[in-house]
């Protein structure tokens, strides 16, 4: 058997997990591949790249349906018929136009867990007996082997575990683009100009080394014009990120208010079920309530919290209720945006004017809620004092309001609009490569303003060049691809 980092040796793995009712996939990906799924399956005639073939899952075990025991080798003389457990399906992929690069065989049966395990005990069984390096994959193994194979760059395989990861369908349809190579079409043009002006300084150098040493080959008007060019595109990429973070994990929501402002209702409303008990009583939130959902494609994590009040009133709170209080305030202070909610029938009070205060310059949206209850518009009460006359006015019981309320928290979450911008970054590796190739060409062209030597200039253009490559995985270091294939299920 050869160490387990080698890609010699054929992986085997349960790529989709069993679903009741489903289809569970077994994958083999290694130079034993084909080899090892005619040990598990009833092959009449070889397997042919990308066809699909109708066959009998074999039981290893070597136990047919009457209880005699079958020799592995000698199912052939039945035709395959004996000892079969499962009808499955297999594709084989041969080496060089599969997913991974090698041999890759995909047994797709019914999604029994004991079938599709007893597949992988096989395979391994089978593989030890015969003298094979055969085991299982590790998380990620196969995109690994894929990136390593040249079939996908680094950003594409990150993308397949946004894939999997994915829980709205934008976030979804980002990710198909970056499978695509959407980031890739964005860096190479950049890329491209910084090779071509990497060219023309070093062939500046060679043709000055000679007996033309005070000849100005490339002028710095011309150097600080093509530095400028690479640039531009990667600062849209990288303006890119935070929207792409907003897409790939979501955010936080925090409903905050006094009791019996409203806060379970409309937290209810959003989410469009009843999730929160509502009763006319203040204080029947005593805890944090958390529960996700998605707006505008972006996965959203709602909190209700328990009412904040104090000063007079604290001594009418009971233990549960400040300890409610306490986990209230965490949230706050975790939240990515905030809703202030008030009682559109009261006046404002002094605990909700600091309690808006405490917020800050931190992005929230003041929420009167219960405007159903008011006569007319003349009855509404101080609304210039929370929200500085910006108040968003919404009814729990009627829905009068939440649509404006919807469009007002994906404002101010900087998602108006759609966030499936080809080729937008989303994690923080991704940026960080862009931003060091950002900071070296913009050192290259201090370099280039200050009239130093193009050796000097040269020095950050490579680093910039570096840095770039970083992110597609040319220059990625091997315990970077460690953590980040660590990550990914197994089977994928």
């Amino acid at each position: 058997m050869t160490d387990e980092s080698s890609t010699t040796d054929t992986i085997v793995a349960i790529s989709t997990p069993p679903g009741r009712g489903g289809i569970g996939i077994v994958r083999l990906s290694g130079p034993e591949a084909l080899e090892i799924a005619g040990r598990l399956v009833t092959l009449e005639r070889p397997l042919e790249h990308a066809t699909a073939r109708v066959v009998r899952v074999v039981d290893i075990d070597g136990v047919d349906i009457d209880g005699v025991d079958i020799d592995i080798e000698d199912r052939a003389k039945t035709g395959g018929r004996a000892g079969t457990i499962d009808d499955a399906v297999v594709t084989a992929f041969l080496g060089g136009r599969s997913y991974t690069g090698e041999t890759v065989v995909e047994i797709a049966a019914h999604g029994s867990p004991v079938v599709l395990e007893a597949m992988v005990r096989g395979a391994l069984a089978e593989g030890g007996r015969m003298g094979l390096a055969v085991r299982l994959a590790r998380p990620g193994e196969f995109t690994q082997r894929a990136f390593l194979a040249g079939r996908i760059d680094l950003t594409q395989a990150e993308a397949v575990g946004d894939l999997i990861a994915a829980q709205t369908l934008e976030q979804a349809r980002v990710a198909a683009q970056k499978m695509g190579g959407a980031i890739a079409r964005r860096v190479t043009p950049a890329k491209g100009e910084l090779l071509h002006l990497i060219a023309l300084l070093e062939a500046g150098m060679d043709f000055a080394s000679g007996e033309l040493d005070d000849v100005e080959i490339v002028p710095p008007t011309m150097i600080a014009r093509m530095i400028e060019s690479v640039e531009r595109p990667l600062a849209e990429l990288a303006a890119s990120f935070r929207r792409g973070q907003l897409l790939r994990n979501g955010a936080a929501i925090a409903l905050i208010g006094p009791p019996n402002a409203g806060k379970s209702s409309l937290f209810n409303r959003l989410l469009e079920r009843e999730r929160a008990i509502v009763t006319p009583l203040p204080g029947t939130t005593r805890d944090t309530v958390e529960e996700s959902l998605a707006l505008g494609g972006i996965p959203l994590r709602l909190i209700d919290t328990a009412g904040l009040r104090g000063g007079a009133e604290a001594g009418e709170m009971d233990v549960a209720e400040v300890q409610g209080i306490a986990r209230s305030r965490e949230a706050l202070a975790d939240a990515d945006l905030v809703l202030l909610i008030h009682d559109a029938t009261l006046a404002v009070t002094v605990g909700e004017l600091r309690l808006e205060a405490s917020v800050g310059g931190r992005p929230h949206l003041v929420v009167y809620n219960k405007v159903d209850l008011l006569v007319d518009e003349g009855e509404l009460v101080d609304e210039a004092e929370l929200g500085g006359g910006a108040a968003i006015r919404t009814s729990a019981l009627t829905g009068e309001g939440l649509a404006a309320l919807r469009e007002a928290i994906l404002a101010q979450l900087g998602a108006a609009g759609s966030l499936a911008e080809s080729g937008a970054l989303n994690n923080f590796r991704q940026q960080e490569a862009v931003g060091s190739t950002l900071a070296a060409l913009s050192a290259a062209a201090a370099a280039n303003d200050s009239g130093l030597p193009h050796e000097l200039i040269l020095m950050d253009l490579h680093r910039a060049l570096q840095a770039l490559d970083s992110l597609t995985g040319e220059t990625t270091p091997d315990d970077i691809l460690a953590r980040i294939f660590a990550t990914f299920c197994i089977g994928k």
